[in-house]
């Protein structure tokens, strides 16, 4: 029982003093004087960290470009945003190359879609890796159609290879 009734004055003792450290409120009507404590602003974000959105052949896509000084030289004019292309009058193509390393592997992005409110073809987004050769980026969709690019003076040349052996060419903008 001494045990108990030492416990319970041992709580009172520390709800007086925790109100005593307590801050008073301010007489109604008179608002606070202190000024709230200024928040550090938030870090900057590295390009790897930002998700830039932009909609390609009525697709809307979110990628990430590796930072330049992180791609081998060699591979750097491969990195970035190709748009605004057309196999045909009729499909819409998009090329995002995110990041090549340096065995030659990249993280790309294929957008293909209609070109046009009267194109039939219905839009497809590849997320999937190619492989840069000989100056040229090469990769495979599951349908067995082949694609190769090559970077121009400021645009990349794209080539395709559907699966009926037919050949299409376009050229691919650079896209800011």
């Amino acid at each position: 029982m001494f045990v108990r009734v030492v416990a319970v004055a041992a709580f009172c003792l520390a709800l007086q003093s925790a109100g005593a450290m307590a801050q008073a409120l301010p007489p109604p009507g008179n608002p606070p004087t202190a000024e709230p404590e200024p928040q550090p602003p938030p870090p900057p974000q590295s390009p790897e960290q930002e998700q830039p959105a932009r909609v390609f052949c009525d697709q809307n896509i979110t990628y990430h470009l590796a930072d330049p000084s992180s791609v081998p030289e060699q591979y750097r004019g491969f990195v970035g945003v190709w748009s605004d292309a057309a196999w045909d009058a009729r499909t819409c193509a998009a090329l995002i190359v995110q990041d090549v390393q340096a065995d030659g592997h990249a993280s790309i992005i294929y957008i293909l879609g209609p070109e046009g409110s009267e194109s039939t073809v219905s839009g497809a987004v590849l997320h999937g890796t190619g492989v840069v050769r000989d100056g040229e980026l090469r990769f495979q969709n599951s349908d067995g159609s082949q694609y190769a690019f090559r970077p121009g003076l400021v645009d990349m040349v794209g080539h395709w290879v559907d699966p009926k052996g037919e050949s299409f060419q376009a050229t691919f903008k650079a896209t800011p």
